[in-house]
């Protein structure tokens, strides 16, 4: 190896921290008891630690880095998959030969989803924004193992248009606490997902029912999940698998609640609202927790460029985005106590509404994401 790729190696290696989730489940398995939250401390407290430790990183690489100098960061992406399928199949196959009590493997099952909402849908997202079929296939393939596909359609088609607007259901209104959150979310994003996916067949003169809705493909993969796991352990191994389901895709929403947390874009008038920007997302710079979550804390430029690969993600100062005082872990933890992360969040929020909107007085429109044109549009 020359000595330049071992540069590009030693840059991207940070970003491999997720490897560390798969020694800590096994041995929360092969130890039971109170050791399942290895996991659980390794994803929410030891990177929010390292955070502390670790600083902020604002710098911001070229943005014209070419895909050939990108091979190591985009390997981890690649190779996650089989290693989360063998982590899933196998800790059903072992766990319901019986080794640990019922509420032992429940544990186990809590860690494991910590990695695969943290690590697996995290990577999957990467992956559903990128071009090669490949990358979208393991997508897919990641989000079935959790029993989310829909989230595939509705980010791409729903969120990413719609987002900081009443017409997107997974940005957070403000003073709105979690748990109202998330119930709202599992309500309305499949059948929102599934409208999406309808419109685009219907624009080419197709009904819902045609082969090419992904969502027929979404059925096969997570009935293909569902029926692996019961191959391998039976019913109890279709809870088990459901359990880190459940856990990952909890996961997933508490940091969507986050990232748009009390943001809306103005209203023009006539239904339309005003591009997206770099202020509508929260932006966190914290290092250890972006190389965890391989940089979707630089959420404001994920948006502002939804196709730029996660090395190239820009970071934006508070000129230009709202910033997070902590990175997603410590914030996600706060997120699960509604009263203390409203007492917390939303005085930041007041602040970005002074920042980028000191015209607008009245926010109760907003503040509501009611239906009506708010005041103070056009």
């Amino acid at each position: 190896m020359t000595p330049e790729q071992l540069r590009k190696l030693s840059s991207a290696l940070p970003f491999w921290v997720s490897l560390g989730f798969v020694p800590l489940v096994w041995l929360s398995a092969l130890w039971g008891g109170w050791w399942f939250m290895l996991p659980v401390a390794y994803g929410w407290w030891a990177f929010t630690l390292l955070d502390f430790l670790t600083g902020l990183d604002a710098e911001n690489p070229d943005t014209e880095i070419p895909l050939r100098d990108l091979f190591w960061y985009r390997l981890i992406t690649l190779i996650w998959f089989p290693i989360q399928f063998a982590s899933i199949f196998g800790l059903v196959w072992y766990l319901a030969a019986g080794p640990l009590p019922w509420w032992e493997q429940i544990g186990v099952m809590f860690g494991l989803g910590v990695m695969t909402g943290v690590i697996g849908i995290v990577y999957a997202h990467e992956l559903m924004h990128q071009k090669p079929k490949l990358e979208r296939w393991l997508a897919d393939l990641l989000l079935a193992s959790v029993l989310y596909s829909h989230f595939r359609s509705e980010h791409l088609l729903v969120h990413h248009s719609y987002v900081a607007t009443p017409r997107d259901p997974v940005t957070a209104r403000y003073n709105e606490g979690f748990i109202a959150y998330f119930g709202r979310v599992l309500r309305d994003c499949p059948p929102s997902a599934f409208r999406a996916e309808a419109a685009m067949l219907a624009r080419k003169g197709l009904g819902w029912w045609h082969r090419s809705n992904p969502f027929w493909r979404y059925g096969a993969l997570q009935g293909g999940m569902l029926a692996l796991a019961f191959a391998l352990g039976g019913a109890w191994g279709v809870v088990l698998f459901a359990v880190q389901s459940f856990v990952a895709f909890w996961h997933l929403e508490l940091t969507n609640y986050i990232e748009h947390y009390g943001l809306t874009r103005r209203y023009l008038g006539d239904g339309r609202y005003e591009p997206v920007r770099p202020h509508h997302s929260w932006n966190a710079s914290h290092a250890a927790s972006n190389w965890l979550m391989i940089n979707l804390q630089r959420h404001s430029d994920h948006h502002f460029k939804p196709d730029r690969r996660f090395p190239l993600l820009q970071n934006h100062d508070e000129s230009a985005a709202p910033q997070l005082p902590f990175g997603y872990p410590a914030l996600t933890t706060l997120a699960m106590c509604p009263p203390l992360f409203r007492r917390y969040m939303n005085p930041k929020v007041r602040d970005w509404r002074r920042q980028f909107y000191p015209d607008i007085t009245d926010w109760s429109d907003y503040t509501h994401h009611r239906t009506p044109p708010p005041k103070n549009a056009p």
